[in-house]
C-alpha cells in the first residue's frame, strides 16, 4: 500500500498498536503453549487441541503481519489548529439529517482501517465519506448507494 493513502487518526493508530501488542504478548504466546501441550500428547493427526491450535496460531500471524503492514504505512493525520472547522476534513465529527427522514446521524470520517458501525465511523474513502470532504455546515449532500438516492444536509461539525 503507497504512503500517503493509509490515513489514520492518531485514536485509530493506538487501537492498532494495542491490539497488535496483545496478540504478540498475549495471545500468541498462550496458543502456541497449548499447540506444544497437544503436540506432547501423541497423534497429531486426530488430536483436536493440536489442529485447532495451529489453524488459530496462522490465524493470529496473519494478522500480526496485516497489522504491522498497516501500523507502518500508516499516514497519522493529526489535528491542526489552522483547520477550517466550517469544513468536513479527515477526522470530523459530522452531525446530518437525512431530508426525508428528518432523523439525525452522527458520524466521523476516519481510515479505512478504523471503521466501525458501533461508533459510526465512517472512511473517508466511503461514497458517504467522499460525499461530505470539504463541504460545509447547512450544505446537502446528495447520495447514490445501490441504486438509492438519499439526501443529507450538515447540521454541526466537530473537531
Amino acid at each position: 500500500m503507497p504512503k500517503g493513502n493509509n490515513y489514520i487518526t492518531s485514536e485509530g493508530f493506538k487501537r492498532l498498536q494495542g491490539e497488535l501488542s496483545n496478540l504478540i504478548k498475549h495471545e500468541r504466546p498462550n496458543i502456541v503453549e497449548i499447540v506444544s501441550w497437544a503436540a506432547g500428547n501423541g497423534d497429531r493427526s486426530e488430536n483436536g487441541d493440536y489442529i485447532y491450535g495451529k489453524k488459530k496460531l496462522r490465524q493470529i500471524d496473519s494478522r500480526i503481519k496485516f497489522l504491522t503492514n498497516i501500523i507502518e504505512d500508516a499516514d497519522i493525520v493529526q489535528p491542526n489548529e489552522k483547520i477550517n472547522t466550517e469544513k468536513v476534513f479527515f477526522g470530523a465529527y459530522i452531525k446530518l439529517i437525512q431530508d426525508q427522514k428528518e432523523k439525525s446521524l452522527n458520524l466521523r470520517i476516519v481510515g479505512q482501517h478504523e471503521t466501525t458501525h458501533e461508533k459510526h465511523y465512517i472512511s473517508w474513502v466511503s461514497p458517504l465519506g467522499k460525499s461530505l470532504l470539504g463541504r460545509e455546515k447547512k450544505e446537502m449532500v446528495s447520495i447514490d448507494i445501490n441504486g438509492i438516492h438519499t439526501n443529507y444536509t450538515i447540521i454541526n461539525i466537530d473537531y
